[in-house]
């Protein structure tokens, strides 16, 4: 009897490159160059050449190791490496340096926004093969082109285990995953490959399992998985019997095709690698890791809820941009916390994502927020007028104080003044009056609107409000 209750079962290994300086085993460049030549960011250990011996990168162990420290993992007391054997151009020493025997990391766990957790079955290391270049397409070209330049480049692999039941499930993984990668600061989003291999089955089949592979994208994993269901459930549906298999997937025409029938573990025949030694994870080491580890996403979340009040759905997207979460932690300390993740989330989030920029691309800093928001608490400018301000702010950094001086922009606060230019509002908006006055109180938004205009955004909503009422009556 199967031990499966879900009418899908999916499982994801998901390779992550990390961002160090250098290869995992070498000393050349990891990123790449703008317009770089194919084969040139290479030597002899990440192309294989006989008597060339690896040294390993001890900044991208200490990564992964912050990856299992974040995922609550069991690490392992020993580093050990081993030899992935195959027979394919994108190896040009036939083989791969991985771990298989002893991972670094096992039993991890990953939670889903809505709260369900996803065991983790190991986290382990090793290096990038080379690129495939198909010129025409995988499916259709004649010849295939090998770039070396990503070979030997560090990645750690994250292996699920077969807890995800949908494809919307499998997508908010890679989210959650990929805010604890940028929270630890060990990936680059901007320069720094992710991908993922799904596997999926559904009862229908009896769980016959299909491997696609190089899924890159939280949209991309979703719908390659949504047509795969799709394809297993028509296939047995017409009486086809359904075969183990490896598959890749074609953004582009949104289907999966098949590559060749499944590995299995044994056609790789797997040794320790016999020139890396085997390398103590001691506590000392740990210990001086631990140190460097930040206070992660769910960790600022339950702070911002519980200490600072702020709605879960509000502090759930605050806390899920490490900048964000930091400016938040920032500019309470010296403003109301509500008004402060009031306009984190919405104002500058807005402004952020209209002009197409993250906050590390602007010159906004944690004062900048503190003095426009302690300008609008003491009530010296409108929140139209600090819009303004933010919307300015994501172009050029400036004095907020001085720049309110100099505009002219504090709050109009002399009574008379606003009286005489809601009198003149009253004036030009008389069919909006004779609305309200007929009990159509969203009318007199239109005659507010012109005292804003003359007062250039400067009058105070609410008094403005108080005054056309008394006038009008």
């Amino acid at each position: 009897m199967n031990k499966f209750t879900s009418d899908i079962i999916i499982g994801i290994e998901v390779h992550v490159e990390l961002k160090t300086n250098s290869k995992l085993f070498c000393s050349c460049k990891r990123a790449a160059d703008e317009n770089e030549e194919p084969n040139t960011r290479t030597c002899p250990v990440c192309l294989g050449h006989p008597g060339s011996k690896p040294v390993l990168n001890k900044k991208a162990v200490e990564y992964a190791i912050k990856l299992a420290l974040a995922t609550n993992s069991k690490i392992a007391k020993e580093l050990i490496f081993s030899r992935k054997s195959y027979f394919y151009p994108d190896m040009s020493k036939n083989y791969q340096i991985s771990q298989y025997e002893i991972p670094l990391a096992t039993e991890g766990k990953i939670k889903l926004e809505n709260g369900k957790e996803i065991g983790l079955v190991r986290i382990h290391m090793e290096e990038d093969p080379a690129a495939l270049v198909h010129p025409t397409g995988m499916r259709d070209s004649k010849l295939v082109l090998v770039d070396y330049n990503r070979s030997g480049d560090p990645l750690v692999e994250v292996v699920t285990e077969p807890d995800l039941t949908s494809p919307g499930e499998a997508r908010n993984f890679m989210k959650q995953l990929i805010t604890i990668l940028q929270y630890l600061e060990i990936f680059d989003i901007n320069n720094c490959i992710i991908k993922a291999d799904a596997n999926i089955s559904i009862k229908e089949s009896n769980y016959i399992r299909a491997e696609i592979k190089n899924i890159t994208g939280f949209k991309e994993i979703e719908r390659a998985l949504n047509y795969e269901v799709a394809r297993q459930k028509k296939e047995v549906g017409e009486g086809k019997k359904l075969k183990q298999e490896t598959r890749a997937w074609d953004s582009e025409k949104g289907i999966t095709f098949r590559l060749r029938t499944k590995e299995t573990e044994a056609d790789y025949g797997y040794i320790i690698d016999p020139d890396l030694v085997k390398i103590e994870i001691t506590k000392d080491w740990l210990d001086e890791i631990k140190k460097e580890m930040p206070e992660l996403a769910h960790e600022k979340l339950k702070k911002f809820t519980q200490k600072h009040g702020i709605k879960e759905e509000m502090a759930k997207v605050i806390s899920k941009d490490k900048a964000l979460a930091e400016m938040f932690e920032a500019v309470s300390s010296a403003i109301n916390p509500k008004l402060a993740a009031k306009w984190i989330r919405r104002e500058l989030t807005r402004v952020l994502n209209y002009s197409k920029k993250k906050l590390k691309d602007t010159d906004i800093k944690d004062i900048h927020m503190i003095d426009l928001l302690k300008l609008i608490e003491e009530k010296k400018i409108t929140e139209t007028t600090a819009q303004k301000i933010i919307e300015k702010l994501t172009e050029k950094a400036f004095d907020i104080k001085e720049h309110v001086k100099k505009e002219a922009l504090e709050l109009v606060s002399d009574t008379s003044e606003i009286e005489k230019f809601c009198k003149e509002a009253i004036k030009e908006g008389t069919k909006a009056v004779e609305d309200f006055k007929k009990g159509n109180e969203k009318a007199l938004h239109f005659v507010t609107g012109i005292v804003m205009r003359k007062t250039k955004g400067k009058a105070g909503p609410k008094e403005v409000l108080e005054i056309l009422k008394k006038l009008i009556k």
